[in-house]
């Protein structure tokens, strides 16, 4: 079963658009830091009810605090450092699920495979999960979560929802 480690952002947002469950569907077991999931619960909202009815398969796993905790915290928030750490232990994640850029570029350079929200809406799509992503996106948006033109066109595009098509662009 492959390792998936997950930040706050992509849980919050896929639990305040009833999506959650895409994760059980895709991974089976995904891990969460804890202070991953203690953001995600400090407030007893959708999100927090959420994540607390998902734990028979979303795994917290407690970081002990040391050295590396300082080295992150430059440009990272403690959950964003947990999920590296947690990311690299032994075996090392197949896949870190995280929205921050800062975090994305980290993850990236200590050579972790990485995707978003966004991508983990669209592999739902391709994988039949779900039918549509334009409303998905338009809910993430009206909820507050930022997507740019470009960004948003490039997953509308991707999933074969653009008023053209994928064919028709070309």
């Amino acid at each position: 079963m492959p390792k998936i480690v997950v930040n706050s952002t992509p849980l919050i947002i896929l639990c305040n658009i009833d999506k959650l469950s895409i994760l059980k569907e895709l991974y089976g077991e995904v891990c969460v830091p804890e202070a991953v999931f203690n953001e995600v619960t400090a407030k007893p909202d959708t999100a927090c009810l959420k994540l607390k009815e998902a734990n028979n398969w979303i795994k917290i796993i407690k970081i002990p605090q040391n050295e590396k905790l300082k080295i992150y915290r430059a440009r990272l928030h403690s959950g964003e450092v947990e999920v590296m750490i947690l990311a690299q232990k032994e075996p090392i994640a197949d896949l870190v699920i995280i929205d921050d850029n800062a975090a994305k570029t980290t993850a990236n350079f200590l050579g972790l495979k990485v995707t978003g929200t966004l991508g983990v809406l669209l592999k739902a799509k391709k994988e039949g999960l779900i039918k549509e992503i334009k409303p998905l996106i338009k809910t993430m948006k009206e909820l507050g979560f930022y997507i740019s033109d470009k960004i948003e066109q490039l997953i509308i595009t991707l999933s074969g929802e653009d008023d053209e098509g994928i064919i028709g662009k070309q």
